[in-house]
Formats: C-alpha cells, structure tokens, sequence
C-alpha cells in the first residue's frame, strides 16, 4: 500500500480529554502536538468544539476554531490538524470559514436519533471550506439497511472522509468484515474510509491490522491515541499500530517521539487514572451497550461481573444507546430485589441460635491486629462466630453470611454453613433469606454489617459481641485483606450514619475491638 493512500490520525487531545476533562494544560497540549508533529503522525486532532462558557487556554474544549488553532506549532511538516464537532452540542454557526491555514480538518458525529440532522450539520461544516469527516456514533447499532441510507447521504455529500466508528468497542472480526465490505461497496470510491476503535475486548489493534491488510482500492484511515488514552476502557493505541504500519506498508512514523510523549505526559495520567480493559466494560460491549452502564454498576461495589452480565442480558435495546440512569436503577433494584418466602429458613435460624451469645466478625483490619485478644475472648464464651461477607483464615467461623456477590464469589468454598441473600445466584446449597428484607435498614444505601445486625434481629436475638467493624477514618477503612477492599467512598457523615441505623434496629452491639462506629 502507497503511503498516501493511508492516514493515522491521534485523537489524545481530544478523545483522552475524558479521562482528564481535557485540562491538559496549555503548554503541555503544545508539547504533545508538537512530538505528534514530529513522528510525522497524518492529522493530529486537537480537540473539541463546543458550546462552552468562557474560553480556558490549558483546556483543549473550545468555542472556536481560532481557540483551538492556538496551540498548533509553527512547523508542521507534513502532519495537518483537525478538530471534532458534535450536532447536538455545537452551534455551527460559531464556525469560521477555513481560511487556508491552521486546522483543516472538522470531523462530525452525531446520534442515531438525530442522524439526519447531522447530515445537515455535516453540508455546513462542507460548505465552509473545511475537509470534512462524516463519523456517525455507533455504527455497530444500525441495521444494515440504516447504514445504506447513511451511506446515501454520504456519498451525496461528498466528504473528504467517512468514518466507521465503534463507540460501544462491540466489534469482533467478521462484524469488520461485514460493515467494511457494506461501506466499501456501497460509498463513492473517491471517499476515504476510516475506523475509530476501542479496547472493550483488547481487540482494536488485531482489528486495525485486519482493516489495513484489506488493501482496499480507496483511501483508508485509523485513529488512535497515546498508549490508548480515551474514555475508559480506551482506544486503539497510535504506537502499536503506527509499528504495524511501518513494518507491512510504506509508512514511516518515528517512534521513538511517540514514545518520548508517552513517557512526558500520558504515563503520570495513568498512574492517576487508569484506562484499558476490563471485564465490566466488555460485557457492556458484548451488548452493544452505552459504557456508563458498566460504569454504574461498577459504582455499586456489590455486584461481581457475573451479576453485570445477567443485568445487561435482559436490557431493552431501545435503551442501549443512551445511557438512561433511572432504567439502569430500576434494573438494578429488580435484579437485587429477588423476593423468596424464607419465614422457614429463618425458623431454623432462630432455633439454631437459641441461647447463644453470638460473635459477628466483620472484615476490619482490626481483627489482626488484636487476634490475641479475640481468640481469648471466643475460647472463654464459647460464642457462635458469623463472618460478614468473608471468611477469616485466622479464626473458625459457624456460619458466613453473604449479601454480596463479588464476596461470595470470592470465599463459596469454604468449611462453614453459608448464608446468602437472595440477590446471589448460586447452586451451592445455602441459607438462603429474603434481601429486601435486610437491605432497607439504612438510608445511605447497601451495607453488608446493618443487614447482619438486621437479620439477627428477627432472629430474636437482643445483643451481640462484634469484632472488625472499625468504621471509616478519613473516608477510607483499614481491611482484613486488600482483596476485601470497597471501591465505595464514605464521607464523614457515615460512622454516624451507621450508628443511627443500629439503633434503629435496636440490637445492643457490644464492640471488642475498637470501632468509628461506637
């Protein structure tokens, strides 16, 4: 392939603006452009246009073209410059014709439910000067006689380029296949084709590579970014591919500037923040699905990847676009919410503890730290030992009880008696009780030891010895394990919080190892 039949365009300014909110700093946006610039990478784009307040130099989001054009170099060699413009959230209007210099480049996108508009938004951008790059959102959730009326109003159109965009990451090998051949076949040969990819299932650089080896009779481009940089999971990373490319075509990117940028600027943003594959945002992809649903699940902290897959499965694909906050909740409280008759089971609890002076261990650092002076306690009372959401390896527990999922998973095999809520699906054979039951005892949303305390309380039982439920010290809580760590955050209102809530219950919680709660 002639080098000047393929593009490589860095989106690092632009689409990695999501892991930091684009506050790149002035200089440092600069310098990354600059390196770009000399690796001789085809378009750089700079970033967004958008309908923003006021303008803020070390932000790469902008009202104007002219904002944006202030951090191009002086020498550009043969790198050109671009700038991305969403429909429904830009006034074209704000626009400046191109005037022959600085970025020549506006790349378009737009919804499905307002495609059409797009496309008048695109005949805009046209008809002032600019090269234009038509890239719907989504191209994975159009049929195939969809993307042919796309197609229709592309080739009408008659952009510098059209770009097939993989917003969800959903795409595999022959979902490639199927949308290049559709595309290739169908718009204006004279239209270069490019493809914008993403990490959902760590395959956008086997995918770039396949796309490339195509060797279609048209132009082609790729985007990437910087180590991948993007709203998480990422993007195709600029270095692998732009490797690939020098190795099986003609082109001849340096990488060593590429690499210099990574190190200056990107790696100490990943230390922070990182981006990359994970299993939540591939199930998101695996349905084609807007990622802030994985993100809101993940924001939950009690469901295991299991549990995300099962949720997502049953998700109405009018919803699968946008992500829609209150649908994801609604969905959530069903899955969690799996209503069983366990008046039975808690019987045979009751009887079970009857009589018992009962010992709750939950998964505080403290129970290391003071194991002496547990073990002398449990040798002296003789107490019935329940573990929450865990089970110690230091200590023989009775019983496990369990309420979240990711934990269960975790700790099912185990020697002791298990309880479970009935928002865990398992085979296992457990004591199975009724969540919604015990998740309504606090107001701040779930909390494994209120259940507990809960639970013992329609057991009958009037008071408890508790061991590790420390509380939270500056928002943060030392734990048993690291591996039993919450992502959740607490404020400083929450030891009291939780204290309330046990009074409520109105079980009297005798505490042997110190606790924020108290």
């Amino acid at each position: 392939m002639k080098k000047n039949d393929l593009k490589l365009l860095d989106c690092t300014l632009r689409d990695g603006g999501y892991v930091n909110e684009w506050k790149w700093g002035y200089h440092n946006a600069r310098a990354i452009i600059r390196f770009l610039t000399k690796a001789e990478v085809d378009f750089v784009e700079v970033g967004f246009l958008r309908n923003v307040d006021v303008y803020n130099e070390d932000i790469t989001v902008c009202n104007t073209i002219e904002e944006l054009n202030r951090l191009l170099p002086e020498k550009k060699g043969k790198t050109r410059y671009s700038a991305m413009a969403m429909r429904s959230n830009y006034d074209i209007n704000k626009l400046t014709p191109y005037s022959g210099k600085g970025i020549e480049m506006i790349r378009i996108t737009a919804h499905d439910y307002d495609i059409e508009e797009g496309m008048d938004f695109a005949r805009e951008v046209k008809r002032k000067g600019y090269k234009l790059s038509i890239n719907p959102i989504n191209i994975m959730g159009y049929s195939d006689e969809r993307i042919l009326w796309i197609i229709e109003q592309v080739n009408e159109i008659q952009p510098y380029q059209f770009s097939i965009v993989d917003t969800f990451g959903s795409m595999k090998r022959r979902d490639l296949d199927r949308i290049v051949s559709l595309v290739d076949n169908n718009l204006d040969k004279n239209i270069r084709v490019a493809l914008h990819l993403h990490e959902n299932m760590s395959l956008s650089c086997c995918l770039a590579q396949q796309f490339v080896d195509k060797h279609l009779n048209r132009p082609i481009a790729i985007d990437g970014s910087l180590l991948g940089m993007g709203r998480i999971p990422g993007n195709l990373p600029i270095e692998l591919i732009a490797d690939y490319l020098n190795d099986y075509t003609d082109s001849t990117y340096d990488i060593d500037y590429l690499m210099d940028a990574i190190q200056e600027y990107i790696e100490p943003i990943k230390g922070k923040s990182e981006w990359g594959y994970t299993p939540a945002y591939f199930l998101s992809a695996r349905f084609n699905l807007h990622r802030n649903y994985a993100e809101y699940y993940l924001e939950k902290g009690d469901l295991s990847n299991r549990d995300i897959n099962h949720i997502l499965a049953a998700f109405d694909r009018e919803k699968a676009s946008t992500f829609d906050r209150e649908y994801a909740e609604n969905k959530y409280q069903a899955y969690k919410n799996n209503i069983i008759d366990d008046n039975e089971t808690v019987t045979r609890l009751k009887e079970s503890l009857k009589n018992k002076k009962i010992l709750l261990m939950a998964p505080g650092g403290s129970i290391k730290e003071n194991k002496t002076d547990i073990l002398t306690f449990i040798e002296i009372n003789d107490p019935v030992i329940i573990s929450i959401n865990f089970v110690p390896e230091d200590y023989h527990v009775d019983f496990a009880f369990f309420s979240n999922a990711k934990r269960f998973v975790q700790s099912a095999d185990t020697y002791c008696q298990i309880i479970t809520t009935s928002n865990i699906n398992t085979d296992k054979n457990t004591i199975r009780l009724n969540y919604n039951s015990l998740a309504s005892a606090f107001d701040q949303g779930y909390n494994s030891y209120i259940m507990a305390l809960k639970l013992l309380r329609r057991l009958g039982i009037e008071s408890v010895y508790v061991a590790g439920a420390d509380g939270y010290t500056d928002g943060k809580k030392n734990y048993y394990k690291s591996s039993l760590k919450s992502s959740r955050g607490c404020d400083k209102n929450y030891n009291l919080s939780v204290n309330s809530a046990i009074k409520k219950i109105g079980v009297d919680v005798i505490y042997i190892t110190e606790s924020a709660y108290k």
